[in-house]
C-alpha cells in the first residue's frame, strides 16, 4: 500500500510539473495555423540559438512606416540538422515567409510549425514545413526551390 501511495504521489507531482511545459509549448492557443499570412521584409537579424530561433525582420506598410516582426523558429540545434548556419540570413536579406500570426494581431509569427521562408530576390527556398508534418515531404534549409508549375 505504501508503495502505491508513493507511485501516486509521483505521478502526481510530474502531471502537475509538466503543465507549465505544455502551456509554453501551447502553439494552438496563441497562433492562427488555419489562416497563415505571407509577410515579405527584410532581415534586420538572425538570432541562431537554443532552445528557439528568431528572424528579426521590417516592413514597410503602404504609408511607408517600418513596422519589425518577429518570426519563431525551432532550437539552432534542429535548425543545423537543416542545414542552417548563422550565416543563412543576414542583415539586408529579403525574405518572403508564409506562415501562422499571433491570435493577437501582432507582429509574431512562429515558424515552428507548416510554414515556408523563401529568399525573396532568388525564389529559393530556405525553410518548408508545409505537409511535413503529415509526412507529406516538406523541405529543409537546404534543399531547392519547388520547380515551376509549366
Amino acid at each position: 500500500m505504501r508503495k502505491l501511495l508513493a507511485f501516486a504521489g509521483a505521478a502526481t507531482s510530474l502531471l502537475l510539473l509538466s503543465a507549465p511545459v505544455f502551456a509554453h509549448h501551447g502553439f494552438a492557443g496563441r497562433y492562427d495555423e488555419d489562416h497563415p499570412v505571407t509577410v515579405t521584409g527584410t532581415v534586420v537579424e538572425l538570432q541562431f540559438m537554443n532552445p528557439h530561433s528568431f528572424i528579426i525582420f521590417e516592413t514597410k506598410d503602404a504609408g511607408g512606416k517600418s513596422l519589425r516582426w518577429q518570426a519563431e523558429l525551432g532550437s539552432a540545434n534542429l535548425l543545423a540538422r537543416e542545414g542552417w548556419t548563422r550565416a543563412t540570413l543576414k542583415a539586408g536579406d529579403h525574405i518572403t515567409i508564409l506562415g501562422p500570426q499571433n491570435k493577437n494581431g501582432s507582429a509574431d509569427l512562429n515558424l515552428s510549425h507548416e510554414s515556408k521562408i523563401t529568399l525573396a530576390e532568388s525564389g529559393k527556398v530556405i525553410h518548408n514545413s508545409i505537409k511535413a508534418e503529415q509526412g507529406q515531404g516538406g523541405q529543409g534549409a537546404g534543399a531547392a526551390a519547388p520547380p515551376a508549375a509549366n
